[in-house]
């Protein structure tokens, strides 16, 4: 997040966008509707009806997969009828030319056949957004599991920009992170193509850094296998042996059928996890891990606040640690790491190595934390990124975006779009949730969400069981019945085996992210009776 969850509360404007808050993130959610209910205007941007939308001033239901088209079609609104901050873009930002240039391709009428959003309500929109200085925009996986990941964020950011809304209070880009410490993974270099504190591998300096820090040769200057690359190698024995940490793969990445032949697939499969879950079924070597209460260390949220983790309980018969863990293994290959505790660890390494992160050690989280960039100890954080449009890399890049429709599209037999998401209930894949007897009495089985006028077009009653099949598996399931959902949408969750909408989802990737396209996918509903 560019801002703070802080300035939620304080926000005069907020645009949720792709961000089914109030059950993925209930308690952000709390401070957006806190916000709308002491006159801040809320714009709620989603295929469905969510419970966000009771608080919003504005929903717009676009289709699904269609963000880049309605968000194109805003800024032409903007600069056709010079609504946007021309100052801001002039000092702050270049490639405005080349964007108008694309932008101009999508009148409102022209998106209006793509989003199924009407013109009046494209310009309503752009017009709304237009009068409230600072807003911010919150987004989350309804933006990124597309085909087009990448462009939808890139286009958020560019109408941020094109407002004005970046560098402030109460503005800028801000996406809620899917699971907890999904930032704190990334900052720490869990990704393929960066060392901790985003440091790129293939920069020549951080290189040397990082094999004088680590102790070793040389490092690859080229980014390594992201996680479909590697689960695809598997079955081609390119890749021998695979290392799963805290990840149950086989119900949560799409096509489960081919998931499990890769793990299936796997010479060596190793899993490090807190209880026995679908993918520790191929696993041959099982490291039991202590539980987040069981272990001290830290977390990042999504507002790049680094906090503590405290231990309170102890690690149930043979679990240890991860960094224990790691740091076994380590010294079996014959390398003698020498920080022998969380605390060590951060302020040993993480905070010499990061430069972003050089001024938080581990003393100094002792209240409420401390969010990144701090460069040093004297620091006190920073809530707000690229202050008064000052940005990192000098000046804000506007980057000309086209739309493109999702890989699979509804046809005469597949006729609905599956989206999938989360529930309030339950955390993923039940892997934790799922041993809780009063939340499985709150939430006990999935549901295919479906419109009121598909029911009847396909003569199904609410909660009558039937079968959603795609072209790589079926499921049966329970058909819920709801206003929540337009027509033509089927809307599931990932939580339950049995029913699991992974069985259906479409394994193609966006090119750059590797994120898989959770969110669209052709499916059909058959009656059972």
């Amino acid at each position: 997040m560019t801002n703070s969850f802080a300035d939620f509360m304080k926000a005069k404007m907020i645009l949720v966008i792709g961000s089914n808050m109030t059950e993925a993130h209930p308690v952000a959610a709390t401070f957006v509707k806190d916000a709308a209910i002491g006159g801040a205007e809320l714009i709620v941007v989603d295929p469905r009806r969510t419970d966000l939308v009771d608080f919003a001033k504005m929903h717009v239901p676009l289709k699904v997969g269609s963000d880049v088209a309605l968000i194109n079609s805003v800024m032409n609104v903007l600069i056709e009828e010079n609504l946007y901050d021309k100052t801001y873009v002039e000092n702050c930002t270049v490639g405005f030319g080349e964007l108008r240039e694309k932008v101009l391709e999508y009148p409102p009428e022209r998106a209006a056949e793509i989003t199924g959003v009407s013109a009046d309500t494209i310009r309503a929109l752009a017009r709304r957004l237009a009068s409230v200085k600072p807003a911010m925009l919150m987004y989350t996986l309804g933006i990124t599991e597309h085909i087009c990941g990448v462009n939808n964020v890139m286009s958020c950011a560019n109408l941020q920009m094109l407002l004005g809304n970046v560098g402030f209070e109460c503005g800028g880009v801000n996406p809620l992170r899917g699971q907890n410490n999904v930032q704190g993974a990334c900052d720490m270099g869990a990704l393929p193509n960066v060392f901790p504190g985003y440091q790129r591998v293939d920069n020549a300096d951080a290189r040397a850094k990082f094999a004088k820090a680590w102790n070793v040769a040389s490092l690859p200057d080229k980014p390594g296998m992201m996680m479909p690359t590697m689960m695809e190698n598997l079955t081609k024995g390119k890749v021998k042996a695979f290392y799963v940490f805290g990840e149950n793969l086989a119900n949560t990445e799409p096509d489960i059928h081919h998931v499990e032949h890769c793990l299936q697939s796997a010479e060596f499969l190793v899993c490090q996890d807190i209880f026995p879950t679908e993918t520790t079924r191929f696993a041959h070597v099982i490291l039991p891990a202590a539980a987040w209460s069981e272990n001290d260390g830290t977390f990042t949220s999504s507002e790049r606040r680094v906090n503590r983790v405290r231990t309170a309980s102890v690690a149930p018969g043979q679990a240890k640690p991860n960094w224990w863990i790691f740091k076994e293994i380590a010294r079996r290959m014959g390398h003698a790491w020498t920080s022998s505790s969380a605390r060590e660890i951060w302020d040993n390494e993480v905070s010499v190595l990061a430069p972003s992160m050089a001024g938080i050690k581990y003393r100094r989280l002792e209240g409420d934390g401390i969010q990144w960039p701090a460069p040093n100890e004297e620091h006190c954080g920073t809530p707000t990124l690229h202050r008064d449009g000052k940005f990192t890399c000098g000046l804000g890049v506007l980057k000309p975006i086209d739309w493109i429709p999702p890989a699979e599209v509804p046809d005469e037999e597949y006729p609905l779009v599956l989206s999938t998401g989360r529930r309030l209930y339950h955390y993923h894949t039940r892997t934790q949730t799922g041993r809780s007897p009063g939340i499985n009495d709150l939430l006990g089985e999935e549901t295919a969400d479906i419109s009121a006028a598909d029911a009847r077009k396909l003569g199904v009653a609410d909660g009558e069981m039937v079968l959603v099949k795609s072209r790589r598996g079926k499921v049966k399931v329970r058909a819920r019945v709801t206003h929540q959902v337009p027509e033509g949408l089927v809307w599931m969750a990932f939580h339950f085996r049995e029913a699991c909408a992974n069985w259906l989802t479409n394994p193609v990737y966006d090119p750059i992210t590797q994120t898989a396209e959770y969110k669209a996918c052709a499916v059909r509903i058959d009656r059972l009776t």
